[in-house]
């Protein structure tokens, strides 16, 4: 068979695969419809921009069955929504190889599709279950820090690596690749008319985020069949804060009693001293307004759903945050409020030396359900008895689950998540959401 007649024949199956895939997978069109093709010496692989494929392999995994050649191109696919090419150069390649291949193609097997069953998938359940077992969520990242603590032998590698990994990703290391360039690659470029670079992981993480928009919907009528599919996807678009500059933006205006180097004038100042007897021609303004925290208010939800170790540590990061950038006032209001379904405790901080004392002498009351109405029925009650001269924030530290108020505050308000994975907690539309992953909570800590 000619070469050319080869390269057509390959070309027709990667369209038949992309075409069965469309019809089950519509809220994957644009990523499905994104790639060019390069023919390359190797064997299936990708960069994000184009697939890279050996015709000769196409076909021969197409004899042996055509719904093997259509999982393996969901595969390339899915590694580019959950931005698998895009790594850094200090990572352990061979593992996060691994725990890349293992986290597609268990998304691959929850969706169950017809159209992409292959045997591989009985071999790969064992493993899969016990890496359930293990890793609460079935992301790379997850995944790959599994792998580093289970020490598996090569020869176990080895052998996860024949069970979950059809393709080549030797692209995703090489720079030439990311633009859009294989070594070795013979140029045929075909599939779809429009010219578009995605190597940026930008773009790739723009059509992650359109397809959890539509799997809003779709999650309603699969149920749970795309679990996997959804926690990496969400593990993309999930947006990282930084939660410094986050309580920044929720400093109180004030008054502190400072010299205002940006308004006072040393030339005068001297001039007059050396001139007139040491008579200053202007005096330094002893006022400046400053955002720093005066009146704030730190509720926790002290309810069973929270974990009384998180409670103590989310409270250490945030004073360990405020105290370092120098935030507080001289005098300050903070009021930390533990509620669950009441209110169960108020401890007002006048000083650093209070929150010290807190810290080290703090207890968890409550532990009931959880209601978030209370503290701000509370904390409205104390600013009508004055116990607020300025109060522009309150913070809420819980797991989401309660009952929250319906009118909006007069004051800024955001509740603080640890991100469980599992779900994205809803919040009232004047409230904001911050969701923070377990290194960002436990550092500087």
């Amino acid at each position: 068979m000619a070469n050319e007649e080869i390269l057509n024949l390959a070309n027709d199956v990667l369209d038949i695969s992309r075409n069965r895939l469309l019809v089950n997978l519509r809220y994957m069109d644009v990523a499905l419809s994104m790639h060019r093709r390069s023919v390359y010496d190797g064997t299936f692989s990708t960069d994000g921009d184009r697939i890279y494929y050996s015709p000769e392999h196409v076909l021969r995994v197409y004899r042996d069955s055509r719904e093997e050649i259509t999982r393996n191109y969901l595969h390339l696919i899915l590694h580019c929504i959950f931005l698998h090419p895009f790594v850094g150069t200090r990572i352990d390649r061979k593992r996060w190889d691994l725990a890349c291949d293992i986290a597609v193609e268990a998304s691959i097997n929850d969706l169950g599709l017809t159209c992409t069953r292959s045997d591989r998938e009985d071999r790969q359940n064992k493993y899969l279950r016990e890496i359930r077992a293990a890793v609460k969520n079935l992301t790379a990242e997850k995944i790959y820090a599994w792998l580093g603590e289970m020490q598996y032998s090569e020869e176990r590698l080895a052998y996860m690596r024949d069970m979950f990994s059809p393709d080549d990703h030797s692209v995703w290391y090489a720079p030439e690749h990311k633009q859009g360039t294989a070594p070795q690659a013979r140029e045929h470029i075909s599939g779809p008319s429009q010219d578009v670079n995605l190597t940026d992981e930008d773009q790739w993480k723009n059509i992650a985020k359109q397809i959890e928009m539509e799997l809003e919907i779709f999650g309603k009528v699969r149920g749970e069949s795309a679990g996997t599919l959804v926690q990496n996807i969400r593990a993309v678009t999930r947006e990282r804060y930084d939660y410094t500059d986050f309580l920044r933006k929720f400093a109180a205006m004030g008054e502190e009693i400072k010299t205002s180097e940006d308004e006072f004038d040393y030339i005068y100042y001297t001039y007059g001293l050396t001139h007139y007897g040491n008579m200053p021609l202007i005096e330094p303004l002893e006022y400046r307004e400053d955002h720093r925290i005066r009146d704030f208010v730190i509720a926790i939800d002290t309810s069973g759903s929270v974990a009384g170790e998180e409670v103590q540590t989310f409270l250490r990061r945030t004073y360990g945050i405020l105290n370092q950038q120098g935030s507080f006032f001289r005098d300050i209001n903070v009021h930390i409020i533990q509620c669950d379904a009441e209110i169960q405790d108020d401890t007002v901080i006048t000083c650093t030396e209070d929150f010290d004392r807190y810290l080290e002498t703090m207890e968890i009351r409550g532990l009931g359900g959880t209601d978030f109405r209370p503290v701000f029925t509370y904390v409205d009650r104390l600013i009508k008895e004055g116990a607020f001269s300025d109060l522009k924030g309150l913070i809420y530290f819980t797991d989401g689950l309660g009952t929250y108020p319906e009118a909006k505050p007069p004051y800024r308000t955001a509740f603080v998540f640890v991100d469980d994975g599992y779900h994205l907690p809803a919040v009232p539309v004047w409230a904001i959401r911050v969701l923070l992953q377990q290194d960002e909570l436990h550092e500087g800590i």
